[in-house]
């Protein structure tokens, strides 16, 4: 169940400085999981900003380096790992990822020494690129190799927003305490603590504009390429949603982008391609004379790994249940604009996820519904306040 939003009177930074001392307080160690995006900022900062002021300085902070990544975010994660406040881990492991540019190749690995001569970029300096234990997992599943010590209440914090999708405003609105601390599923002795999930993007940029924090300067060129400061990201490239901007890199670094393309099957594809309806982006890949559920069986067949093909038909599977459990006698649409009156659901949403994959679990039905409903009626997804504490809007409720 989502509950409903409160307003409260304090503005979001103080709202957030008193979840960092909180954080202190309660927690034996404490780790910043740094991205060199803007959200993570405002949590290394003000979590400097606590730790300094309880004379607990260097502050932990780790680094999934992911190898294919702007040159302007190395120079900015460089300039915090030579802070003398921060005790930095500058990771850079074959950690799974997805690359959604090709059905060949789901996934890719950064750093993978099999693929050292397509590598983007060197090592750097100092990178820890051994880690006894490590497998070639995703982000979220290897707290436990990097917090082993099960003695030690660990608290990880994240730059994770409630504005920036639904799937992460429902993260922070099932409960009215602590809705913004969940335990690690895979290491329930660490924390993921999110202090500033209820900030918007005006929050996140005006904090460093008006606290004098060093920033991420490819943000600037982002902004001089026309996104929209909402949809700017510093992100992995090549997963289903980031796909769609991988033209920014050929036209902002030529350079990078040459190696971008020959390290993943389809980069270049999916560069020229993302938004058609190749990708399904758009417009309906499927044939004019061909039902949804036809296209869907189609589209399955095209996947070449059987275990990702039968994961992705288990995914649809399971969607049908759950529409069905939920509404008994509405049948599925066939169209997005009646997933509404379908509870969300609907057979071209099912043929999106055929064609996409969502290996990573990040859509359903009732996000894209919501996602268009808002882009259609000229609003913003920030703005949005997660429950049980939203806040006025702007640092100093600006």
């Amino acid at each position: 169940m989502v509950l409903k939003k409160q307003m409260v009177d304090e503005d979001v930074l103080t709202l957030a400085r008193r979840r960092f001392s909180r954080i202190f307080d309660e927690y034996d160690r404490v780790t910043v999981s740094f991205s060199g995006g803007k959200d993570s900022t405002v949590c290394l900062n003000l979590a400097l900003e606590e730790a300094e002021r309880r004379n607990l300085l260097p502050l932990d902070v780790i680094f999934w380096d992911e190898e294919a990544l702007h040159p302007e975010t190395i120079e900015y994660v460089d300039r915090v790992s030579r802070d003398p406040r921060t005790r930095f881990r500058w990771l850079c492991l074959p950690i799974q990822h997805r690359n959604a540019c090709s059905r060949q190749q789901p996934f890719w690995y950064p750093w993978a020494p099999e693929d050292r001569p397509l590598w983007c970029r060197p090592l750097p300096p100092g990178a820890i690129d051994v880690l006894n234990g490590f497998t070639r997992k995703p982000v979220p599943e290897l707290n436990g190799l990097l917090f082993p010590d099960r003695s030690i209440r660990e608290a990880v914090i994240v730059g994770i927003r409630a504005a920036e999708s639904l799937r992460r405003y429902r993260a922070v609105a099932h409960r009215t305490t602590d809705n913004w601390i969940s335990q690690d599923p895979e290491a329930p002795w660490v924390s993921l603590v999110k202090p500033v999930y209820d900030w918007t993007t005006n929050d996140v940029w005006v904090a460093p504009h008006k606290l004098g924090w060093d920033y991420n300067r490819t943000y600037d060129i982002l902004t001089k390429l026309g996104i929209n400061a909402h949809e700017q990201r510093v992100c992995p490239p090549y997963g289903e949603e980031p796909l769609r901007s991988l033209w920014i890199y050929a036209q902002a670094w030529p350079e990078l982008w040459e190696r971008m393309c020959a390290r993943v099957a389809g980069a270049e594809t999916a560069s020229r391609y993302s938004q058609s309806p190749l990708y399904n982006f758009k417009a309906s890949g499927k044939a004019s004379d061909m039902s949804y559920q036809q296209a869907i069986s189609e589209e399955l067949d095209k996947w070449p790994d059987p275990a990702i093909r039968m994961a992705i038909a288990d995914r649809i599977r399971s969607d049908i249940e759950l529409h069905y459990r939920k509404n008994p006698d509405t049948p599925i649409p066939d169209r997005a604009k009646d997933q509404l009156v379908a509870g969300g659901m609907s057979w071209e949403f099912l043929y999106m996820i055929a064609v996409r994959g969502d290996l990573k679990g990040r859509k359903d039905a009732t996000s894209a519904e919501w996602a268009r409903r808002k882009k259609l009626d000229g609003k913003k997804l920030d703005g949005k306040k997660p429950d049980g504490e939203a806040q006025k809007p702007g640092v100093d409720g600006e």
